[in-house]
């Protein structure tokens, strides 16, 4: 094995029925969320993950994401994702993805931006003195051919949806999930685009937490050319996050047709009657 694949770690997954949407391909914030258990993985194999770091009172947040994507999964097929860190600062790192097919070939890229934090001050740490600054050990030169993270400004002053964050939307650490903000700015996009249109590239820029009964209010704004920006307030004062979509035209290859989801449902059926018959 040489030096760069001992530095990358790949992870092996199937697109599960109850993890796709209509169209019968992964959704985004499942996706999402194989991202970030992959950067677990593989940072606890390698002495830094969360467990350990919460041994010290210290946490990882993520801070910015963008993913970029030539197609998704479709249901049951299997795919992996690959992971590695690009650079490590003082207080911030970049670890890079790269989204692999049944085949081998690389579907998709994602750039994420990560801080460690001490859980008490909720203040950046200092990431070199993290083991001695062992992490730097693992950066790695594999490319990520994508751009990274934009600055993303709304201008948009009214809101276009507005929800009280709940149960669902609460994660370990208190604060909303970061991938519940990703499927609720899904959700802000009626299904007649998704089913003429696909995802080409999604960030988010995660700037404040929020909690369970804050009121979180969706600002939207067309850029045109199928890019809208996205920002969220909660309690209608303080940004928590903002978020960039740029939609493509959906080739006949990613759109899902009336036979195709005919055949599905059928190959569901069969499998649950089979199962009730065992």
């Amino acid at each position: 094995m040489s030096e760069v694949d001992n530095k990358i770690g790949t992870y092996r997954f199937v697109a599960e029925p109850f993890h796709v949407d209509f169209t019968g391909r992964l959704t985004l914030g499942v996706l999402g969320n194989h991202l970030l258990n992959c950067a677990g993985f593989h940072a606890t194999e390698r002495g830094f993950g969360i467990a350990t770091l919460n041994e010290d009172n210290y946490t990882w947040v993520l801070s910015r994401l963008a993913i970029e994507l030539d197609e998704l999964p479709y249901q049951y097929e299997d795919f992996s994702i690959q992971t590695w860190v690009e650079n490590v600062y003082r207080l911030f790192t970049d670890r890079n993805f790269a989204i692999l097919n049944k085949d081998g070939k690389k579907i998709g890229y994602a750039r994420s931006v990560w801080a460690m934090i001490n859980l008490n001050t909720r203040k950046p740490a200092d990431l070199l003195a993290l083991h001695g600054g062992s992490i730097v050990d693992y950066v790695c030169s594999e490319p990520c051919p994508i751009e990274k993270p934009s600055r993303i400004k709304v201008a948009a002053t009214e809101a276009e949806e507005s929800l009280t964050a709940k149960y669902s939307d609460i994660d370990i650490n208190g604060h909303v999930n970061s991938i519940r903000y990703i499927e609720h700015i899904l959700d802000l996009f009626p299904i007649a685009l998704y089913k003429t249109s696909r995802i080409r590239r999604f960030e988010m820029a995660y700037v404040a937490e929020s909690y369970c009964g804050d009121k979180l209010s969706f600002y939207k704004e067309d850029a045109g050319a199928g890019v809208y920006n996205i920002e969220v307030k909660k309690n209608d004062a303080e940004v928590v996050c903002r978020s960039k979509v740029v939609f493509v035209q959906a080739t006949e290859q990613w759109e899902r047709t009336d036979e195709g989801l005919k055949t599905n449902e059928i190959r569901n059926l069969n499998i649950n009657v089979g199962e009730s018959h065992k």
